[in-house]
């Protein structure tokens, strides 16, 4: 009979099909789970399993039951076990051994009252006695317990000895005191010391301290220069002087440790930038010479870092107005200190751009550029100037803007007029112009392989196809990357000045900063793109008509405006007539004083306004300035008259017609208004350059041939024409060349002639005859004799 039919289907695969797939994936999560389970119970069965055979072989006989035994006890069993044997007598050394007998194999101490199944509790009292100790524990007096000989009586043998307090070796008094107090026992002891020295001795003793100090750097740093690669160290023992403590000697050593510093990073440091070593570099395997070079460039990084920063706290220190602790350095000795520390800092800018923490370097020495102390923002603003002329790719120059504009917004604008001088350094203005150069010149254009086959044989396919290779390999050498660099280096540090200047002029028109930012606008004003021009053209114009602007500002607006115009702007349709009155109502404020140094800021604007746009400007524009301009170099120094009339003469060469000027007829109507500040409406034609004239009697040589050229109508050759050294240069060369800031003429000036005065001889001094006689007959009369001029007035009337 066949066995009963099971009434459990089991799952066809169509079914299974049917099955989720989560279904399918938890049921075997589940089976995976199952089995680790299993294997986890099995292992921790075999582990019990081995730490119990081990325990086995291992395990002692242990007695049934422990006990506490008390203090007293422990001691006496230690007396008696250090006891002697030898020289204790026959009836005590029996009497010990029986009640040794007497106890337990197991050693049972039947007088303790601990239970005899504590072992379970054994783990958790460890436990809780670790807990109860103290983490720190107190000082106690460590004591010496010295045992004695027992004594004897009735009850028996009765152990002695006493206890007595462990003194400290004096050495260790003077460690732990020092390591407590080390300040306060040097500055107890020095000034006991030196109170009982004479002044005389007190600076023989400095001297002496400062000679042996200054050998220690000596010796050190001839020690680093010499060998730096295994030397390298000897850089922490010197830096370890900054710290000196010795109040005679703290602030001259501090000072001398850090200009030798200085010199030996200036000396040893590589001309490239040292980058860290990565994970995979450091576990690399390396040559013993290699692996001296990398241990050098990183002890030679560490420790310029740890100077910078000492050099940094150093300077902190005394803008925070903070003591030291020791009392080493007093406080008005912090400034001296600090200009140190600034001048090295100045120093390690200029002379290694390319090292580490140069960036550093700037973000600690740019906020003192607005110190209150003119000493140290002088010696920083220097810095940085050089810093601009012999950057050379405009990194440095591009972190130093960064920084100089977030110290001005920071400030709210609120800084000195110092800080933004230093921009007009920027080295941008050459780089830009080769730029544009180079976009507008021809690109140079290469044949193609239907070109040389159709125009070209197979030999002179082969040289055109090498000339070619040649001349692309001279074009990507000529074109290098670190050009375009440059460049795009360049271009974003002006926009970041022109955003400086753009902020100023919106939000701090009153502000100190708005001459300086002028000028910044006049100097880079043919760099700035085209679509800020109407905006800032307005907003200049309304500067100058506000009457708020000093005449140098209003030149610098002027300045800027025709900047532009000249350049870019010159596609613009805008007419400049009220910059042009501006200018020719400022020319007679100016003389021979303060305002003598504007005077080539008029010349830059003459050269933008009148020659570079003379298709623009009327002739009786042009007359009306030259006319206002010989006025005007009466009255200023000799290196402003011979710039003025060097500008006169580019005038009259630009528009010939201004030779009417030399002429005295008059042309047209009207007559000459000189009081009138508008040049169109002052009819200068009917004028003469009559200051020509006087100007030829100037006490300067170069004025005075200037003068003589201007009244021949200044030709470019003949005997009137002027040398090639001074046609061949432009009013702004002239000025510079022929300045007295010095106090000295160049050329010298003769002295004027000394000339007697003529004096009066008788009878040579007078041309009429009668009037002679009578001259005669009154010296030669006696003095007693007098005269009646009665006399001869009437025979004059007879």
């Amino acid at each position: 009979m066949a066995p009963p039919r099971s009434k459990k289907r089991r799952p066809t695969f169509r079914r299974l099909l049917k099955t989720s797939d989560v279904k399918l994936e938890n049921k075997l999560k589940n089976r995976q789970f199952k089995q680790q389970n299993v294997a986890k119970k099995q292992r921790k069965e075999h582990k019990k399993l081995r730490a119990a055979v081990k325990d086995a072989v291992i395990r002692t006989p242990r007695p049934l039951e422990t006990y506490k035994k008390r203090p007293e006890e422990e001691e006496e069993e230690e007396f008696l076990e250090s006891l002697p044997t030898d020289m204790m007598e026959e009836e005590d050394l029996q009497q010990m051994t029986a009640m040794a007998r007497q106890a337990s194999f197991v050693t049972r101490d039947l007088s303790s009252c601990a239970p005899v199944h504590s072992g379970k509790r054994r783990s958790s009292e460890v436990v809780r006695s670790y807990e109860k100790v103290p983490r720190k524990l107190a000082r106690t007096e460590e004591k010496e317990v010295i045992h004695l000989l027992p004594i004897k009586d009735k009850t028996g043998v009765i152990p002695q000895s006493f206890e007595r307090a462990v003194k400290k070796k004096p050495e260790e008094d003077e460690e732990e005191d020092e390591a407590e107090e080390p300040q306060e026992e040097e500055h107890e002891e020095e000034p006991e010391s030196l109170l009982a020295l004479t002044a005389e001795e007190r600076e023989q003793l400095r001297v002496e301290k400062m000679n042996e100090r200054k050998l220690m750097i000596a010796r050190l740093g001839s020690a680093v220069i010499s060998e730096p690669h295994s030397n390298i160290k000897r850089l922490k023992e010197l830096r370890g002087m900054l710290m000196e403590a010795d109040p005679c000697v703290a602030v001259t050593v501090r000072k001398l440790v850090m200009v030798s510093l200085m010199e030996i990073f200036k000396d040893i440091t590589p001309t490239f930038k040292i980058r860290p070593l990565t994970a995979a570099e450091k576990a690399t395997k390396v040559k013993k010479e290699t692996q001296q070079i990398r241990e050098f460039e990183e002890g030679l990084v560490s420790q310029f870092k740890f100077y910078l920063e000492d050099l940094e706290q150093t300077i902190k220190d005394w803008k925070q107005t903070k003591k030291k602790r020791s009392q080493a350095v007093g406080f008005q000795s912090y400034r001296g200190l600090a200009q140190v520390a600034i001048r090295c800092l100045c120093e390690l800018m200029l002379a290694l751009p390319h090292f580490n923490f140069h960036n550093n370097i700037i973000v600690v020495l740019v906020p003192l550029m607005n110190d209150q102390d003119k000493q140290v923002a002088g010696m920083c603003c220097d810095a940085f100037r050089k810093l601009f002329h012999q950057d050379k790719e405009g990194g440095a120059a591009l972190a130093t803007v960064r920084v100089i504009s977030g110290l001005v917004k920071s400030l709210n604008y609120n800084v000195r007029p110092e800080v933004l001088n230093t921009l007009l350094s920027l080295r941008i203005k050459e780089v830009e112009m080769k730029k544009d150069m180079e976009s507008t010149a021809p690109k140079k254009k290469f044949m193609n392989n239907k070109e040389r086959k159709k125009n070209l044989s197979r030999m002179q396919r082969k040289w055109k196809k090498a000339e070619e290779k040649l001349e692309k390999e001279l074009l990507e050498a000529e074109a290098s990357e670190s050009k375009e660099k440059k460049i795009k280096l360049h271009t974003e540090t002006l926009n970041i000045v022109f955003l400086i200047y753009f902020r100023i002029l919106k939000k701090a028109q009153k502000s100190v900063l708005l001459p300086a930012v002028l000028e910044g606008l006049a100097n880079f004003a043919h760099l700035i793109n085209l679509e800020f021009f109407d905006d800032l053209l307005n907003v200049l114009q309304n500067h100058i008509q506000s009457g708020d602007l000093t005449n140098r500002e209003s030149l610098h607006c002027i300045q800027t405006v025709f900047t532009i115009l000249s350049g870019q702007g010159d596609v613009l349709n805008i007419d400049p007539l009220n910059f042009y009155s501006q200018l020719y109502k400022m020319l007679p404020r100016l003389h021979a004083g303060g305002p003598n140094d504007d005077i080539i800021i008029v010349l830059r604007c003459l050269d933008a306004m009148l020659t570079r746009r003379k298709k623009k400007v009327t002739l009786q524009r042009a007359m009306a300035f030259v006319k206002r301009l010989s006025m005007l170099s009466l009255q200023v120094e000799p290196n402003a008259s011979v710039g003025i009339l060097a500008a006169s003469r580019a005038t009259m060469h630009a528009f010939p017609k201004c030779d009417f000027l030399l002429d005295n007829e008059v042309q047209g109507s009207g007559f000459y208004l000189p009081e009138l500040d508008e040049p169109e409406h002052c009819n200068a034609q009917n004028s003469a350059l009559w200051e020509l004239h006087t100007l030829q009697r100037h006490y300067h040589p170069v004025v005075r041939r200037f003068a003589a050229h201007l009244c021949q109508g200044a030709p470019s050759e003949g005997s009137a024409a002027l040398s090639a050294d001074l046609s061949r240069r432009s009013p702004v060369e002239l000025f510079n060349i022929f300045s007295v800031k010095d106090m000295t003429f160049n050329p010298p000036v003769a002295p004027p002639g000394s000339k007697k005065k003529d004096r009066f001889v008788v009878g040579a001094a007078l041309l009429d005859a009668g009037l002679q006689r009578l001259v005669q007959s009154v010296l030669n009369a006696t003095e007693e004799t007098e005269l009646d001029f009665n006399t001869t007035n009437t025979h004059s009337e007879h």
